[in-house]
């Protein structure tokens, strides 16, 4: 019997290395390509990360604009998709009709198989652009409206609320949704990235390894802790309420959603950014009852639980943020692929650059061995 260390959950396992993104923990900091999250979620833009994670440094000017004007080239979903879209069953989650869309995206694409390096390129591209369009056609026929062409002269965070709610939104609706666009664009080797990695290290197709990427992004414990973190305020209710609700919580040692991360251990940066724009969303549109709740949770929670190293993760402040947006609470996690899906791609051209080894982990086996085969009759 192997006697090797096993590794649960695979923590502080290397299986590559990566030039994409570098997270300290301890230190509650987070690069992108060797520039810092708070930076380029002040002065960069969507499309510029998107540059950023697919070719691992920023554009010039003349660049940025021609990718920027590929994507908007590649923004209009095939009729076949938009009419799939239509017969989805109504009661569906979201994510799980953003799962058979992207799997019917590549159904669509005659150069599906295509596995050169050229091919892999252009299909992120076109994965990218079309996440976006993809969530705001979901959103408009949910809500019984029908799905809107994109707008070439909008940018991507801004077409995508235009889509989204058949409104041009305003400046600085445009501004936050790209912020939070940019926050959840990538975050190392999560669930949904080695999810992605190890599907397209069997040469299947990207679209293939998308689609698994979504369903695992679906999960409460990854992208769907979003919507929990909402549901907890609705349970909450009144503002009053959120002090004895977490008192009682930490008493009987609950889980309270959107605290803590598998890495860090001290306040996660992207929720130090977004939190200075919820509280600007609960000055200026009224969600102060949602904000003063978040608020009331983190500095009592974080009495018991920052000595542990447990403190708010990106998702503890991104409803609040969505919601403003106009976003409804089953939608949260789709717009995380819609940023993630820059992460996902690049992750799998800087694995295929190198070598697209395929993902072969193993187990220790514990269970009998030599066992003798008794016939059905007899057992």
């Amino acid at each position: 019997m192997s006697t090797a260390t096993i590794a649960r959950g695979l923590e502080g396992v290397l299986f590559t290395e990566s030039a994409l993104c570098f997270i300290d923990g301890q230190a509650g900091r987070l690069y992108y390509g060797g520039y810092a999250i708070q930076e380029l979620a002040e002065k960069s833009t969507f499309e510029e990360v998107s540059f950023l994670l697919l070719h691992n440094r920023l554009p010039k000017a003349d660049e940025l604009k021609a990718f920027s004007d590929e994507l908007v080239a590649l923004r209009a979903l095939p009729e076949e998709l938009i009419q799939q879209i239509r017969q989805f069953p109504k009661g569906a989650h979201p994510m799980s009709m953003l799962r058979t869309a992207v799997s019917e995206l590549g159904m669509l694409d005659p150069r599906e198989d295509d596995l050169t390096p050229e091919g892999l390129y252009q299909k992120s591209l076109s994965l990218i652009a079309k996440f976006a369009s993809i969530v705001a056609a979901l959103k408009r026929v949910r809500e019984g409206k029908e799905p809107l062409a994109p707008r070439p002269d909008l940018s991507h965070a801004a077409n995508f609320l235009y889509m989204a709610s058949g409104t041009e939104p305003t400046p600085e609706q445009a501004r936050l949704m790209d912020v939070a666009l940019i926050l959840h664009a990538e975050h190392g080797f999560n669930a949904s990235t080695f999810t992605a990695i190890a599907a397209y290290s069997t040469q299947t197709d990207i679209y293939s390894a998308i689609t698994a990427a979504v369903a695992s992004l679906k999960g409460p414990r990854h992208g769907g802790a979003n919507e929990a973190v909402m549901k907890m305020i609705e349970e909450i209710g009144p503002v009053e309420n959120a002090l004895p609700w977490v008192q009682n919580i930490l008493a009987n040692k609950g889980r309270i959603m959107g605290m803590g991360h598998r890495v860090y251990k001290v306040f996660d940066p992207r929720a130090g950014v977004l939190e200075k724009y919820a509280r600007l969303v609960a000055e200026k549109h009224g969600k102060s009852k949602e904000y003063q709740i978040l608020k009331t949770i983190e500095e009592e929670a974080g009495k018991v639980l920052g000595p542990r190293g447990i403190y708010p993760n990106v998702d503890f402040y991104s409803g609040v943020v969505y919601s403003d947006l106009g976003f409804s609470l089953e939608f949260f996690t789709p717009i995380f692929a819609v940023a993630r899906i820059s992460g996902w791609a690049g992750h799998i051209l800087e694995y295929t650059r190198v070598d697209n080894r395929l993902l072969r982990p193993d187990a220790q086996y514990t269970g009998p061995l030599d066992l003798p085969y008794v016939p059905i009759d007899q057992r």
